[in-house]
């Protein structure tokens, strides 16, 4: 369940895209099992500036409340409105509808810095 053409964080969202436009970013599937039914999604609005590491917004599930961290830093391209009403979606498929938010990078580069599906897999298995 970790994609191979994908990178990720310690934090456990993951990024499609290698920076020369925007990237699509989630939360993995290790990420979504631990939480439990996710009930609520809060994202930022499109054009927000956000900076690598620091809170993107929050994800609520039956068991807690998670904050969503940016992968990296740039300005928010696009938010995933369907998961408004059905944040559930993000349980069956946190590779593909269940996606949260697009980031177009400031520096392209960031993303190369993120970790391989290898060396998440190793951080998941430890």
């Amino acid at each position: 369940m970790i994609p191979e053409d994908l990178r990720y964080t310690a934090e456990h969202e993951w990024v499609a895209g290698d920076g020369s436009g925007a990237v699509r970013v989630g939360i993995t599937h290790f990420a979504q099992d631990a939480l439990g039914d996710i009930v609520f999604v809060q994202l930022p609005e499109e054009g927000a500036e956000v900076a690598a590491g620091d809170s993107l917004g929050e994800i609520e599930s039956t068991k807690s409340v998670s904050e969503i961290y940016a992968p990296v830093s740039g300005v928010v391209a696009a938010r995933n409105e369907a998961l408004v009403d059905t944040p559930e979606v993000i349980n069956s498929d946190p590779y593909g509808a269940g996606w949260l938010v697009e980031i177009t990078p400031g520096d392209p580069a960031a993303v190369d810095g993120l970790l391989t599906a290898g060396a998440y897999r190793e951080l998941t298995e430890s």
